[in-house]
């Protein structure tokens, strides 16, 4: 039954990801505490997204704007690497509240976003993106954000964004394999959801060429901005 349901789950929320370009990573990192332990759910999750993400990137693979991505890789690699060593002696109680502000500084201030140009690059949100998705789960906001400002068309933004965050979830994987956790425990129901992410992957693709680029780009800021109230009204209810 666990695998049925998130089955269903992992459908929904990565064709959500895929018409919108984000909200599945963290709708399904929502429901995964009542059924999977606490040291199952980020690695799980991790995995599922993978799919997700690559299978996003593979069927919109000619809107992937490719130039993003060393400069992506190389802070993702530097952030996994730092993370990864300290996450045991930082307290990270108050990192959602600083995402869920930059999202909303980022979307809504002009002068915020006239101040940070300077030092808002893929350098810089790839370490903090997939640096934090060691310990956080689902940050993919942080990328979005500077895509939509880049890229008006809307399939570039959701392709390039699933190939970025293929990137932090692959570096997370091997974070958690190389700290022991045993992914062929949970073989089965990660067969399933995988499945179930690349279904929602194909079926939101092809839904989105049918959303207006212009209600795209309202439903896009209205999403991040619930995402960004949700992450820091989630640490203090």
């Amino acid at each position: 039954m666990t695998e049925i349901i998130l089955g269903l789950v992992t459908f929904f929320t990565s064709a959500i990801a895929a018409i919108v370009g984000l909200g599945g990573g963290m709708m399904l990192i929502a429901v995964l505490p009542s059924f999977l332990p606490l040291n199952a759910i980020i690695p799980v999750h991790g995995l599922t997204q993978m799919s997700s993400n690559v299978s996003r990137a593979v069927f919109g693979y000619k809107d992937i704007q490719y130039e993003t991505i060393p400069k992506f890789l190389i802070g993702s690699l530097l952030g996994v690497g730092l993370f990864a060593s300290i996450v045991s002696v930082i307290s990270l109680e108050y990192v959602p509240l600083f995402i869920g502000i930059y999202i909303l500084l980022s979307l809504w201030s002009k002068k915020f976003n006239n101040k940070i140009k300077k030092f808002e690059n893929y350098y810089i949100l790839g370490f903090f993106q997939s640096g934090l998705s060691v310990v956080v789960g689902a940050t993919g906001p942080l990328t979005l954000t500077l895509l939509y400002k880049d890229y008006i068309d809307k399939n570039k933004v959701v392709a390039t964004s699933a190939a970025l965050m293929s990137i932090s979830h692959l570096l997370k994987i091997l974070v958690f394999i190389y700290f022991g956790f045993v992914f062929f425990d949970y073989i089965e129901l990660i067969t399933v959801m995988i499945i179930a992410a690349i279904l929602g992957s194909y079926v939101g693709t092809k839904l989105r060429n049918k959303i207006d680029g212009k209600k795209f780009a309202i439903v896009l800021k209205v999403l991040l901005s619930i995402l960004a109230f949700k992450l820091i009204l989630g640490l203090f209810i």
